[in-house]
């Protein structure tokens, strides 16, 4: 039955998201009558749409390229009526507003950002750097944050908070907290927002007027960009754009959101119309992620300075549905084209530099692997054959090794010895079925008597075989053993203790996750490789992942791993957000519901075959992200705790004892599992 939607598990709220718009409204020269206008009518939309925080251009009340009409008393007048009209209108609709308008302070005149909730003003935000070079005159109307005398200030008959930095912390919603520069702060070495986001700001507001000429779009997205990865934040930018005076400039209208240095969301430039640009925050990700950078707290320390904080209620709103961000299915893959070629050329160079490294050090030129036919033993391959070619070494010093057992099949068998022949590395067959049943009779297994018995033992003789073989085979040949076990099945413990798939004497595909490897099998297969070798590339990764330890039954299925660990897909989105970012498992598993609940929207990586674009519904998410939750925290941890070397590939993506992981291998899965049950619906 389908589920309703009513449930608090399927709002972005509960999960630590707040929905933001940039909004970009037709200017109105000189009239703050007809600007209101435009604020209201955009920030109902914004309400309407789940939005609870709105930011404006610089400006916005007044327009920007006004000039001396700034020192005008009866649109200064105008300007501060209006903010209360705008104030009830956000009230109304409730959403927290953030618009730009010319204040007075005394004898002077501030560029500011005032914050409005409630039905009333928050605080007011004065611009700290104002620049005055090239086709900028603001010095001409305005003073500077740091010429004020007093901290509060006098609008509309109420006294309200009056500095940069102010710090806006909602009391009903951990982690909406956020922070409001100005246009030029944003350029300066050390922008206000940098102290804010020390101070507590999660999400990083500019109101710009910004005019636009070639290029400088691009900058203002490079500096989002930085601004926000270095400050571990949601940078919201907006500037100014139809309707400003034209008279010797021009604007363009940019609105671009960024999240810890990702683009959420980019709104449409020249347009004529008022719009929104719209994108869910995750402020509980934020947190995680400065909880773990221990840089971000001792700059904090160093470098932070007491900040005013001014407490709002968020409140209830229009409660918001489906998530506004982008969020790929395949963390590990990126849709994007470009980004893929660019991440699996960094990923395939990345593990052949790890094994040249070991090779000279060893003085190694020789290496022993086991080619399965499957898709680990082939990417490890692929790797072998190009540090090799790099190091001017001949292929024939790649001892690949097909052993075949009591259930291996003819097709990866056949694949197995069309790879080496086609890569041109020395090819050999040994079949440990004799000494596998040796083995069987001497522990008296019951198959050894003929009896159909495939358990665990009878898998793992086969499997610890093979890397007995290999490990005799590299002491024979002065080689060493080449490890072929990934990243997601190191994860999920889908790796026999001391065997090929988790010990080595070096592992190249250790750092990289399983859906990854497919894509770097398919990027080499089309860069470097045509005919033959071509061919039997995409046979492997057209083979059904198997460890190929029990006989095909009589339906004539292979063993399947996927039937018995879930599907790779959901586990490597599992494995980035649980250990990527820390997130609860009712998150991870929301966000898996996002991603994977339709298969016709959204974008696939490049390359995803029809057969792999499927849906998965909230029961099966739920289901396979328990059994994830129980194998990674309690039954596998032994095995990623004595890894060999190997080098990272992914971020947050190493499970190595050294690297970014270390956990108790005696550790209970129990506050995950209970956490999922308690906050997942049926």
């Amino acid at each position: 039955m389908k589920m309703a939607k009513t449930h608090p598990f399927h709002s972005p709220r509960t999960h630590g998201f707040v929905r933001v718009a940039a909004a970009t409204p037709v200017v109105h020269t000189a009239d703050p009558v007809a600007n209101a206008d435009e604020h209201i009518a955009l920030i109902r939309q914004a309400g309407a749409q789940g939005v609870e925080l709105i930011v404006f251009p610089e400006l916005s009340l007044s327009g920007y390229a006004i000039d001396d009409l700034l020192m005008q008393q009866a649109l200064l007048d105008a300007v501060e009526r209006q903010i209360a009209v705008v104030a009830a209108a956000a009230d109304e609709a409730g959403v927290i507003a953030v618009v730009g308008a010319p204040v007075r302070n005394g004898d002077a005149l501030y560029n500011c950002a005032v914050v409005l909730g409630s039905g009333a003003v928050l605080g007011v935000v004065p611009k700290t750097y104002l620049p005055n070079y090239r086709e900028y005159y603001e010095k001409r109307w305005f003073a500077p944050a740091a010429s004020r005398s007093e901290d509060t200030i006098l609008l509309n008959g109420e006294t309200v908070d009056f500095a940069p930095g102010l710090i806006f912390e909602a009391v009903d919603r951990p982690g909406f907290v956020f922070a409001a520069e100005i246009c030029e702060d944003f350029w300066a070495p050390q922008p206000p927002s940098t102290r804010a986001a020390l101070a507590g700001a999660r999400i990083l507001l500019n109101l710009s007027a910004s005019n636009i000429v070639i290029g400088k779009a691009d900058e203002r997205a490079l500096l989002c960009a930085s601004q926000s990865a270095r400050t571990l934040s949601a940078y919201v930018f907006t500037a100014s754009g139809w309707g400003e005076s034209t008279t010797d400039l021009a604007w363009d209208g940019q609105a671009i959101i960024h999240e810890l240095g990702a683009c959420l969301a980019s709104g449409e430039r020249f347009a004529m119309d008022s719009h929104l640009t719209i994108a869910d925050i995750d402020v509980e990700r934020i947190g995680l992620d400065r909880l773990r950078n221990g840089t971000f707290a001792d700059c904090a320390r160093i470098e932070g300075e007491p900040a005013t904080v001014v407490p709002f209620e968020a409140g209830e709103g229009c409660a918001a549905d489906d998530l506004i961000r982008p969020l790929d299915r395949f963390p590990f893959v990126p849709d994007d084209p470009a980004r893929l070629d660019q991440d699996c050329y960094e990923a395939f160079n990345i593990q052949v530099q790890g094994l040249m490294r070991r090779m000279k050090a060893t003085h190694g030129e020789k290496i022993v692997i086991g080619v399965s036919g499957g898709l680990d033993s082939t990417q490890a391959l692929l790797v072998a054959c190009r540090a090799f070619d790099r190091l001017d070494l001949p292929r024939t010093g790649i001892l690949g090794y097909t052993l075949p057992g009591f259930a291996t099949s003819e097709g990866t068998k056949s694949n197995a010895w069309a790879l080496m022949k086609a890569l041109g590395v020395t090819g050999a067959e040994i079949d440990i079925r004799p000494t596998a049943q040796t083995m069987l009779e001497a522990i008296g297994h019951p198959f050894a008597r003929g009896e159909p018995v495939h358990d665990i033992t009878f898998e793992n003789v086969q499997a610890g075989l093979r890397t007995d073989y290999l490990f005799r085979l590299a002491n024979q040949n002065g080689a060493f053993v080449l490890g072929t076990g990934d990243l997601s099945e190191l994860a999920l413990g889908w790796a026999t203790y001391g065997v090929g798939d988790h010990m080595s004497h070096y592992n190249v595909n250790g750092g990289v996750a399983k859906t990854l490897i497919r894509h770097l099998i398919r990027w080499v297969a089309t860069k470097d490789y045509a005919g033959e070798a071509a061919a039997v590339l995409n046979a492997v990764l057209d083979t059904e992942i198997s460890p190929e330890l029990v006989p095909a039954g009589a339906d004539g299925k292979l063993q399947s791993t996927e039937a018995t660990v879930g599907p790779y897909a959901l586990n490597d989105f599992f494995l980035f957000y649980v250990t990527r970012f820390g997130l609860k498992p009712s998150k991870v598993a929301y966000l898996a519901h996002q991603a994977w609940k339709d298969a016709a929207t959204g974008h696939w990586p490049a390359g995803t075959p029809e057969a792999e674009r499927i849906e998965y519904d909230l029961a099966a998410i739920k289901h396979w992200l328990r059994k994830f939750l129980f194998r990674f925290f309690q039954t596998s941890q032994f095995k990623r705790s004595a890894l060999p070397n190997g080098p990272k590939v992914v971020t947050g993506g190493s499970l190595s004892p050294r690297g970014d992981w270390r956990a108790p291998s005696d550790a209970t899965a129990r506050v995950w599992l209970d956490e999922l049950e308690a906050n997942v619906p049926d």
